[in-house]
């Protein structure tokens, strides 16, 4: 038995390295290759880490969307375990992003905190899957908190469109997108070290989020080894 766990500790220990590696080189680009922002100076900087933080957010809810979406299909603990992992992971990187943008909107707009529609929008994600959590946790039965944690689950994922057309249906302080936009190019309207800098960072977050969604998973699959032995104690 352990020399079939060995080499999956070892992947994930290769992976967690190479997510070491990609965030801290991605840093180094932000801070010591890219240029300072021509408008916000060098506080731009944060967009490095802010950007990555809620697309791998946006991820990491898109996995509860599917593995919700496939447990009300086919009932398989497996979905169920990929949902709650992710959505754990998800809410931390919400609230990372939370945390930069108002570190970010501080100097930039002169408020911590402000009832833009983005920024609403966003702390109500975070509430939902808190909410979640919350839910999970307090039905004791396992099946009816996983059908319930799913059908929030996919209903929480909706609140993503809004918040990425928030700043083109309502006047936001908030920015629109500097790099995806449908008149310029990324290349035409972002200096290019500006976009290595974006894209290693992002690469960084993506490593650093699939080692900690692998270590989540198996913690749940621990666990549930474990409740498998205690049922059979029983018997």
């Amino acid at each position: 038995m352990a020399q079939e766990v060995k080499p999956v500790s070892k992947r994930k220990g290769i992976l967690g390295a190479l997510a070491l590696v990609a965030v801290a080189l991605g840093l180094y680009w932000s801070l010591a290759v890219a240029p300072p922002d021509a408008y916000q100076g060098e506080v731009q900087r944060i967009m490095y880490l802010h950007l990555p933080s809620i697309l791998t957010a946006y991820l990491s809810y898109f996995l509860v969307f599917v593995g919700s979406g496939m447990y009300l299909w086919k009932r398989e603990k497996r979905d169920d375990l990929l949902a709650h992992s992710a959505a754990e992971i998800g809410v931390l990187f919400t609230a990372l992003t939370i945390i930069e943008g108002s570190i970010w909107g501080k100097p930039t707009w002169g408020v911590w905190w402000t009832w833009d529609a983005r920024l609403t929008l966003t702390a109500i994600l975070l509430l939902i899957y808190v909410g979640y959590l919350m839910l999970r946790s307090l039905i004791e039965d396992e099946n009816r908190a996983a059908t319930a944690g799913a059908v929030l689950g996919i209903i929480g994922f909706l609140d993503i469109p809004l918040i990425h057309m928030s700043v083109y249906w309502w006047r936001t302080l908030h920015q629109p997108p500097s790099i995806l936009r449908p008149d310029k190019t990324p290349w035409e309207n972002v200096h290019p070290s500006m976009l290595t800098a974006l894209a290693i960072s992002f690469a960084g977050f993506l490593l650093l989020y699939f080692y900690l969604l692998s270590l989540r998973y198996r913690l749940g699959e621990m666990r549930e080894q474990i409740k498998a032995q205690r049922l059979e104690r029983g018997a």
